[in-house]
């Protein structure tokens, strides 16, 4: 597909994806949020991806919403456009492979959301997060971040607007890790390379089974856990691998 608003690389079965609209600080026009549901649509369908990376680069990852496309909205014609992110949204959050999101820069109102939407979060010491909704008489998506930082925690960044640093948002447990500025992609892509060294279709299903998990009780939980991974175990890949993870630790005890 011809990408406006986008980059696109592929290298050792990890797909990075670059929002590039810097001048405009990767604000969330139509055609970005076009581009990021049809590419993460057509993605999730590929079987030489095993990991996407989504990121604005170094320094930026998106300042939100294009202001001067919701300024254009009226109450009773903006149908298209709300329905346009939540698309979006979607493609990220269920794409089939993991979504890991390196955010070099401001991740503000919808570009927060897109965050959300990933797998993994990883940060620059740069980047910034928050949800703005509120200041423009707004609700904010609210699920699936309380799930990933606890409903008061998530009742708190909705409500007050704050913008936390990187370091915040590490210790609320929004983001894995912080990187010193400048070394994001390159540290993001070696444990993205990392992951997409594993079984594509165990990739697939724990992913599955993360999103499955928060919404069973405890004894379905475990079930469809024990079901997933009796239905791998004693497979030729994992006797494959088992072989390669005991000569690695073989060798480590010669040393």
């Amino acid at each position: 597909m011809e990408l406006k608003h986008l980059l696109l690389s592929v290298e050792e079965k990890v797909a990075t994806v670059t929002i590039n609209r810097p001048d405009k600080g990767n604000s969330l026009s139509p055609g970005v949020l076009e581009e990021i549901r049809d590419l993460f649509t057509e993605l999730s369908g590929r079987t030489d991806i095993n990991v996407i990376v989504f990121t604005g680069g170094e320094r930026h990852f998106s300042a939100g919403f294009d202001l001067n496309e919701i300024r254009k909205l009226e109450k009773d014609s903006n149908e298209s456009y709300i329905a346009l992110f939540h698309q979006a949204y979607r493609a990220i959050l269920y794409c089939s492979q993991p979504v890991i999101c390196a955010v070099g820069g401001p991740a503000i109102a919808g570009g927060f959301d897109l965050t959300m939407m990933c797998d993994i979060r990883y940060a620059s010491e740069r980047a910034k997060f928050g949800q703005k909704e509120i200041a423009l008489s707004l609700t904010p998506v609210m699920d699936p971040l309380w799930r990933i930082i606890g409903l008061g925690r998530a009742k708190e960044v909705a409500m007050t607007g704050r913008i936390y640093d990187a370091q915040e948002a590490e210790r609320m447990g929004y983001v894995s890790k912080v990187f010193p500025e400048g070394e994001l992609l390159d540290s993001v892509a070696e444990i993205a390379r990392n992951i997409a060294g594993f079984n594509q279709d165990c990739l697939k299903e724990t992913k599955q089974l993360g999103n499955m998990i928060v919404d069973q009780d405890l004894d379905g939980a475990m079930r469809i856990q024990e079901w997933l991974f009796r239905s791998y175990i004693g497979s030729e890949d994992n006797h494959r691998r088992i072989d390669k993870l005991q000569a690695e630790l073989a060798s480590r005890q010669k040393k």
